[in-house]
């Protein structure tokens, strides 16, 4: 998807961690369930899942043994694989523990070393979703925009650590939304969100500026190579969205 950015013709892209057809299946399943838009309790067919999402069986029945081990789906050897219901307590707990791992992926990176092309292209999607948030515009399609490019920031973390136990681990961890705000898109949390903070505003909302603001401020400290200052700035950074959750949700 291009990004209309002051880069010009800068592309939303992830040439270097281009995903496997299994983990762009797990992707789009995913984010399918914790929206909804397969409710609890619907058994999931792999053929018929196949043909909705236009590949063979073999990569859906392995994205579905892997929502399995994450909790997001249970299997029984009668009823084959079932939508499990979300609660907001698991989603809180959900970011709590993410926030531990994204910390450490932030240190491992950086005992790692980060390479100049993989930096500059850290800073490169950095300057794009600024430019995102830069127009003053806000919508359903440019949410959508800013939140890819928020996970491929993220992403990009977890592949510097060339750690895959830790990279399985994060990715465990992702039970609500990576593509919109989960206080509209994930039905378990939204419920307990009064309306009012449940609708999409014409303008970036603070939420989004603090994560931008977040993002660089990261990017500083990966650079200058404070890994102990990135730890908690990725700590903090992750644990901000519960923090803004439990708040608004105590709100009526």
């Amino acid at each position: 998807m291009a990004a209309n950015t002051n880069e010009g013709t800068a592309v939303l892209a992830d040439p270097q961690h281009a995903e496997t057809t299994t983990h762009t299946v797990l992707t789009k399943l995913r984010e399918l369930i914790v929206t909804g838009k397969i409710a609890p309790e619907t058994r999931l067919r792999a053929e018929a899942l196949a043909d909705q999402l236009e590949v063979s069986r073999t990569p859906v029945r392995s994205a579905l043994a892997l929502l399995s081990a994450e909790g997001l789906v249970s299997y029984s050897v009668n009823r084959g694989y079932t939508v499990r219901a979300v609660t907001i307590r698991d989603v809180f707990d959900s970011i709590e523990v993410r926030a531990t791992l994204e910390a450490l992926a932030c240190r491992v990176s950086m005992d790692r070393g980060w390479s100049t092309e993989d930096l500059d292209h850290l800073a490169s999607i950095v300057r794009q979703a600024r430019a995102i948030v830069d127009r003053g515009d806000w919508s359903e399609a440019i949410e959508f925009e800013w939140y890819q490019f928020n996970w491929i920031f993220h992403r990009s973390i977890h592949h510097a650590t060339h750690n895959m136990v830790l990279r399985n681990s994060i990715r465990m961890t992702v039970i609500y939304p990576v593509f919109g705000d989960v206080a509209r898109l994930c039905p378990s949390v939204a419920a307990h969100i009064p309306q009012r903070f449940r609708q999409l505003s014409s303008t970036p909302p603070d939420h989004i500026r603090g994560s931008q603001l977040d993002h660089e401020r990261l990017l500083d400290a990966i650079t200058r190579g404070d890994s102990n200052e990135a730890a908690r700035l990725m700590s903090d950074h992750v644990i901000a969205t519960k923090a803004r959750l439990h708040e608004i949700a105590t709100l009526r």
